[in-house]
């Protein structure tokens, strides 16, 4: 690897035993809650699939980038132009 190649990233998959979307986005947003302060993961990247069909994601939060570097830590279907920084995200 050369000084201008960026190491790839790796994604962590995390199956779980819960059976509806609604679940599956309060877990991502409580997993969000408490290891916010982990600088390692990107929580705004974060997609929720159905186990059977990995290839179909949704995206759970906005992510936007917003001014100061900061970015968007609403529902990714919320009104247009509300955006908002969640706690803690820089």
């Amino acid at each position: 690897m050369t000084e201008y190649e960026v190491p790839p990233r790796w994604i962590v998959h995390l199956p779980t035993t819960l059976t509806s979307v609604d679940g599956a986005r309060a877990l991502a947003e409580a997993l969000r809650d408490s290891l916010g302060h982990v600088t390692a993961i990107e929580f705004g990247e974060t997609t929720l699939s159905e186990e059977d069909r990995q290839f179909v994601r949704t995206r759970v939060w906005c992510d936007s980038h917003l001014p100061g570097g900061a970015r968007c830590a609403l529902p990714t279907d919320h009104p247009g132009g509300s955006c908002q920084a969640g706690p803690g995200r820089p």
